[in-house]
C-alpha cells in the first residue's frame, strides 16, 4: 500500500512550528509528501486536535488535498491491545496511552510506512513496520 503513516508528534512538530523539531519533521513530510499520500486516522486527528482552537481550523490545516483520512481497521484494535499488554506487563509506564499502540498497529495491519520520531516504541512492539524515524 502506497503512503505514509504520520504519527502525531511529526506533524504537532509543524503545527506548533516546535523549535527542536521543526526542520527535520518538516524535510520527512516534504520528501514523502513527493512519494505518496500523506495518512492520518482518527486517533491522530483527536491527538492534534488540542494544537488547534475549533475542528474547522484542524479541518482547514489538514488539507483534504493533502492529507487522505483512514478508517481504523478493527484488526488494528486487537494488535494494539496485545502490544499494550505487553508494554505494561514489562513495566511500561501509564503515561504511554492505548492510543499510541493503534497507530503502531494500524502501519502493521495495511503494511504503512511510518513516520514518527517515537521509533525505540514502534521497533519493540511493531517490528515489522517500516519506520522513517530520526537517526
Amino acid at each position: 500500500m502506497s503512503g505514509f503513516l504520520f504519527d502525531t508528534n511529526v506533524l504537532l512538530d509543524i503545527a506548533t512550528a516546535d523549535p527542536v523539531w521543526l526542520a527535520w519533521s518538516e524535510n520527512q513530510f516534504r520528501t514523502t509528501a513527493a512519494q505518496g499520500p500523506i495518512l492520518i486516522n482518527p486517533i491522530i486527528y483527536a491527538e492534534l486536535s488540542p494544537a488547534f482552537g475549533t475542528a474547522a481550523e484542524l479541518d482547514l490545516w489538514l488539507d483534504p488535498a493533502v492529507f487522505q483520512r483512514l478508517a481504523l481497521p478493527y484488526p488494528a484494535g486487537w494488535l494494539a491491545a496485545q502490544a499494550f499488554v505487553k508494554y505494561r506487563r514489562a513495566g511500561g509506564a501509564k503515561t504511554s496511552p492505548l492510543p499510541d499502540f493503534y497507530i503502531g498497529a494500524h502501519a502493521e495491519i495495511e503494511q504503512r510506512t511510518l513516520v514518527t520520531r517515537d521509533a525505540a516504541r514502534y521497533r519493540t512492539y511493531f517490528p515489522s513496520v517500516k519506520l522513517v524515524a530520526p537517526t
